[in-house]
């Protein structure tokens, strides 16, 4: 009977997540963020690497506070950090409130309604609240803030420990939206007082630090992602993965590869299939051809076998994806897999050929791959 292991074997990629690496980049953005500290976002399953061993690397490694999208993932990664803050975006919501209490969770209020029915139904536990500076999606505007920390009677029976807003372009240093930010914020922060306060993400760390707050709240940063446009990229990668090739074969000048006949070879070439398509996040956009930002994007989408560049032919498949591998030497190909994300290929240099973003691909990442953790213990 073969077991779990010996089907993980078979698996068609294997992703390598550098438990190390999210540790480092943690420890930097941390120390950039001083005086305040680093939080860590952790929201999607930690974008898409595991919560649950990224959560107790960070804990052991002294972060305190985290942030998660859904009270169900704060429940998740409660037994992990046990003594950690664990702060929900969505904030609270009537059906939410008993897990938000029970397993001790601090709903980030998004508006006055969820003002109100936490003051009713939160007993007193903590709580947090988004200030809208500007991004226009989630949080009360600052009118609705001032007044809510005027009226006595309602924050009496709210215990306010954390106020926060979001930057829309951190990514971009020199928009000046992020002054006005800035300092629409800090009238908020001033009607409360003493209050800890947050703005900083990823970018607003790496173009500012915390902005005199007390905590960031780093997410794509953590996990390797590039974070600000026209930086050069601070962080340790970590995330590594490929795929078994699953057969090479030939092909004539003039014949065509995948659906739809969409890539016609221009030459005699050699074509290596690969065990991965669009159902375990490899996306569809990266084919080589009708995707409409393909002129933006240069060389197009590629994948790296032994060193050795391998374009992406025609359109990916649910399961399957065509590279050229007419230039690779056969003893490159004797390793059987190709690189699709790694030291040859950069995380954002994939999500740039798919028309995407870094986030979009980690959070893509699907359930079919080997995962590992080659350095678990060592974080």
């Amino acid at each position: 009977m073969s077991t779990d292991s010996d089907c993980a074997e078979l698996a068609g990629g294997r992703l390598d997540i550098d438990l190390a690496a999210i540790v480092a980049n943690w420890r930097d953005l941390d120390r950039r963020s001083r005086p305040g500290r680093a939080a860590a976002v952790v929201k999607a399953d930690a974008y898409g690497l595991g919560a649950a061993r990224v959560v107790p690397a960070l804990v052991a490694a002294g972060c305190e506070t985290f942030f998660v999208a859904l009270p169900a993932e704060g429940a998740a990664i409660r037994p992990h950090a046990a003594g950690a803050r664990i702060f929900v975006l969505e904030g609270a919501h009537a059906g939410s409130v008993g897990v938000l209490r029970g397993h001790g969770l601090i709903p980030a209020l998004a508006s006055m309604d969820q003002v109100r029915l936490w003051a009713e139904k939160g007993g007193g536990a903590p709580c947090a609240l988004q200030v809208d500076t500007g991004m226009n999606r989630l949080g009360l505007d600052v009118d609705e803030a001032v007044r809510l920390a005027g009226d006595g009677g309602l924050c009496a029976r709210l215990t306010i420990v954390h106020l926060m807003s979001h930057f829309a372009c951190a990514d971009e240093p020199d928009d000046p939206l992020n002054r006005r930010q800035v300092e629409t914020f800090r009238q908020a922060v001033a009607a409360f007082g003493d209050v800890e306060s947050s703005l900083s993400n990823s970018a607003g760390v790496l173009g500012g630090g915390a902005f005199g707050h007390a905590i960031t709240r780093p997410g794509i940063a953590l996990y390797g992602g590039e974070a600000v446009n026209g930086l050069a990229n601070p962080m340790r990668p970590v995330v590594r993965l490929d795929a078994r090739i699953v057969q090479v074969r030939s092909a004539r000048a003039g014949e065509t590869v995948s659906y739809g006949a969409a890539h016609r070879l221009s030459r005699d070439s050699r074509i290596a299939i690969a065990s991965v398509g669009y159902a375990d996040g490899y996306p569809r956009s990266g084919s080589g051809a009708g995707v409409p930002l393909r002129d933006a994007v240069g060389e197009g989408h590629a994948g790296f076998v032994g060193g050795h560049r391998a374009p992406l032919l025609g359109r990916v498949t649910m399961d399957l994806t065509c590279f050229d591998v007419t230039d690779v030497p056969e003893e490159a190909l004797a390793g059987g897999r190709i690189e699709l994300i790694g030291p040859n290929r950069p995380l954002d240099d994939v999500a740039r050929a798919c028309g995407t973003i870094g986030y979009e691909i980690l959070t893509g990442l699907g359930p079919r791959y080997r995962r590992r953790y080659p350095n678990e213990s060592g974080h």
